[in-house]
């Protein structure tokens, strides 16, 4: 079947990770309704390593039937810092250590193309039509900028979730860890063009999917693979949600990545503005911390739309509802 000329294609770049995995599968569910085409899926050594980002997302895809989809691994490198994976969060696997609950799998990590390499050949193929999302360090898409130079003028629109503005950093008291994971990366990114939409934690600190959301998405036919796996890491990331104090006390998860997506589907539920960003290499406290000039006075260029505002209660309200629309299709 082809795209229809008005329709989405995205190529997906992740290191699942418990909110990367709820993402993805608002993005399969977006995808299951024609509303979005998934042309590749690029996994990122970040919240765990590179190999088990790689088994994670094709398992995801076998999950929800789009296990034909292209999945390529993550490079390894960037630059040199003290911040470790976040296995301590997600699980040894990523997946709250469900992994072994999903469909097995025929992708071949060794063999998987590199994730530049796939970036830099959907874009060259395919150049102004596509939609990048970026929901982990930005290692792949440094490395392909710096393998091909402009290459990710290419793309249509980078989205990223990424940096903390007005926010306490979730890794550092400064610093959001998918910009402190790979500092050299994110630099290369934020200079290869000029109008990335960011999505910072000073909103996504605000979108706590509960258990009570879980439960309601999956009742609509609990028995299936879906159900039961939402179900599943949604306690398991409620568990060190709570432990780590990232949700007032509430019973549920910050699902980070998915405000993402919401600017693609549901662009009334988040505030931007123009931005020039920046982030610190050399303090000695603030490594890693994204900042832009908030003076009142004139500036000259720009880098970047910066997501400061949102409507959380509508955004979680569509994706309950697209996520019940991928465990009925």
């Amino acid at each position: 079947m082809e795209t229809p000329p008005n329709k989405l294609r995205i190529l997906l770049d992740t290191d699942p990770g418990g909110d990367d995995a709820f993402a993805f599968l608002w993005l399969l569910s977006l995808a299951k309704q024609g509303l979005c085409e998934l042309v590749a899926v690029t996994t990122v050594d970040g919240n765990v390593h590179a190999k088990h980002t790689f088994i994670g997302s094709s398992k995801l895809l076998k999950l929800a039937g789009f296990e034909n989809i292209p999945v390529a691994k993550g490079v390894i490198g960037g630059s040199e810092t003290d911040v470790e994976d976040a296995a301590f969060i997600h699980g040894v696997d990523g997946m709250g250590n469900l992994s072994h609950t999903l469909p097995d799998i025929t992708n071949d990590y060794q063999s998987a193309p590199w994730g530049d390499d796939l970036i830099i050949e959907t874009l060259k193929s395919s150049p102004q039509e596509i939609t990048i999302i970026a929901l982990a360090p930005f290692t792949n898409l440094a490395a392909a900028e710096k393998k091909s130079p402009g290459i990710l003028k290419l793309a249509k629109e980078i989205i990223i979730m990424g940096g903390a503005f007005q926010a306490p950093g979730n890794i550092t008291p400064e610093a959001e860890f998918n910009i402190a994971y790979d500092l050299d990366a994110a630099k290369t990114l934020f200079t290869s063009r000029s109008d990335i939409i960011v999505m910072p934690i000073d909103v996504t600190q605000k979108l706590v999917f509960t258990k009570k959301m879980a439960q309601q998405v999956a009742k609509v036919k609990p028995e299936s693979e879906i159900a039961q796996f939402i179900i599943g890491l949604c306690d398991f990331m409620t568990g060190t949600a709570l432990a780590f104090r990232e949700t007032q006390g509430l019973e549920g998860f910050l699902v980070h990545d998915a405000a993402t997506l919401a600017y693609l589907f549901y662009p009334e539920t988040l505030l931007f503005r123009r931005a020039d960003v920046w982030i610190e290499t050399q303090g000695e406290w603030t490594v890693g911390k994204t900042l832009f000039d908030n003076r009142h006075k004139t500036k000259v260029g720009a880098n970047a739309w910066v997501a400061l505002e949102v409507d959380a209660v509508n955004l979680l309200a569509g994706m309950i509802e697209d996520l019940k629309s991928l465990i009925l299709a």
